[in-house]
């Protein structure tokens, strides 16, 4: 391993055909740098096991109750939640493999619940891990046993 991180940098072609050649101090830098396997990746928040003290009834806890409703209103999105909270690890690739849905329209379902705070997305070089948000979910599962 160490004998290949040494090698001489590697000259490259881009679309156009220029010849771009890597530094040697990069390829030494990635070398170094292992990434943790992908059910392994720490991404997720730290436990915050602190109560939560906001209003669970009113205009605000409405609204707030709407927009996460309006977030988990697909089942493509529970099975994502389910997934996600069966794993509490960060998944990069494997949400699409276990759900019969093409790459894109998973992706904009993340969107959905990444906007609506449900989940976290961190990038991780190409791609991006995702995560849930336990205090998100926490308080969704307050405002729902409000009613």
């Amino acid at each position: 391993m160490i004998a290949e991180c040494l090698r001489p940098a590697q000259p490259l072609t881009n679309r156009r055909g220029a010849r771009i050649v890597l530094l040697r101090l990069l390829e030494r830098e990635a070398c170094s740098v292992k990434a943790p396997p992908t059910n392994e990746r720490n991404c997720c928040p730290p436990a915050d096991d602190g109560p939560d003290l906001r209003a669970v009834e009113g205009a605000a806890a409405d609204e707030e109750l709407a927009e996460l409703a309006k977030a988990v209103g697909h089942p493509a999105r529970v099975q994502i939640l389910r997934l996600l909270v069966r794993k509490n690890a960060c998944i990069c690739g494997e949400i699409v493999e276990e759900l019969p849905l093409a790459q894109s329209t998973v992706s904009q379902h993340l969107k959905v619940l990444k906007d609506a705070g449900l989940i976290r997305g961190d990038v991780d070089g190409p791609r991006v891990c995702y995560c849930i948000e336990p205090r998100a979910l926490r308080r969704f599962k307050a405002l729902v046993g409000s009613l």
